[in-house]
């Protein structure tokens, strides 16, 4: 078991953010920064700020008129939220494609995508100004199985194929047949990457919220979207076990469950929108 996972840690070590990326970064956390650097620094980019753009006027995000200048984006809606979007549409080029032929790139994509639309109208629903780092944390929840299916595919499909047989959560089989689960693999990706508390904690603990310690409210809100968002795509890939969420996060963010499945339905329609501006490759034709 521990050899699956030191060659797990050694494949995440050879995966790197985009230049652009971690250039924006540079400049956010260095104290004092300019708005005009980190709006020159996506510029610098005229992939990664069409992208950027079209994502921010998609619909979903809510803006009362279209932004035009990433200088006035970044102005509106300030460096974190500049920052997540970024992050969100840049990141696919870091995260190739498993050579397993059974992994669909663009399903999981599409089942990320909706996660991340869910999560993000949970917290609009509750009043927080501060959505759309909810939708790239509902977006991320599942990078560490992207990474498993990468490094060690043979394990990480018969964990899958038990949890279907057994109705059993996928997160518990991948624990006991492999000893680690994608939980714990995407989250030492992302601390490996010094990406914000929120997502790593929204990552490792969605599975287990009550073990969330700085970010509860959100890792509450990305439990409830994955489990919602992978039982409405009905592919049954956290396994049947697991498909109502739990009580306490629930509570945690004033709505029930037919609330959240309402929520579900009503931004369903936004996942092939948003799936051409963060991951556009194969959606050219």
């Amino acid at each position: 078991m521990s050899t699956l996972w030191e060659k797990i840690t050694r494949d995440c070590k050879l995966i790197s953010l985009p230049d652009v990326y971690i250039r924006l970064k540079t400049i956010i956390d260095t104290p004092e920064y300019r708005l005009d650097d980190v709006a020159d620094t996506i510029r610098s980019d005229p992939a990664l700020t069409t992208r950027v753009l079209k994502l921010i006027n998609s619909p979903y995000f809510g803006l009362a008129s279209k932004i035009e200048t990433v200088f006035r984006a970044v102005s509106l809606l300030g460096t974190q939220q500049i920052h997540d979007l970024t992050l969100a549409t840049c990141i696919s080029e870091s995260l190739h494609e498993p050579a397993d032929s059974a992994f669909d790139m663009q399903d999981y994509w599409r089942r990320s995508i909706f996660c991340g639309l869910v999560a993000q109208g949970i917290a609009r629903r509750m009043g927080l100004i501060d959505s759309e780092r909810l939708f790239v944390c509902g977006l991320l929840f599942d990078l560490g199985h992207l990474i498993m299916h990468q490094s060690i595919p043979e394990e990480t499909k018969q964990a899958l194929q038990h949890s279907q047989q057994r109705c059993q959560p996928l997160v518990e089989v991948e624990r006991e047949l492999i000893g680690l689960d994608y939980a714990r693999v995407g989250a030492t990706l992302m601390r490996q990457w010094s990406f914000p508390l929120c997502l790593v904690e929204t990552t490792e603990f969605h599975n287990e919220p009550l073990r969330a310690k700085h970010h509860p409210a959100e890792t509450a809100m990305v439990h409830i979207a994955a489990i919602v968002s992978e039982t409405l795509m009905g592919n049954g890939k956290l396994g049947e076990g697991l498909n109502t969420p739990h009580q306490a996060a629930l509570e945690r963010t004033g709505l029930d469950l037919a609330a959240c499945r309402s929520i579900a339905e009503e931004v369903k329609p936004g996942i092939e929108h948003i799936l051409h501006t963060i991951y556009p490759l194969k959606n050219a034709s």
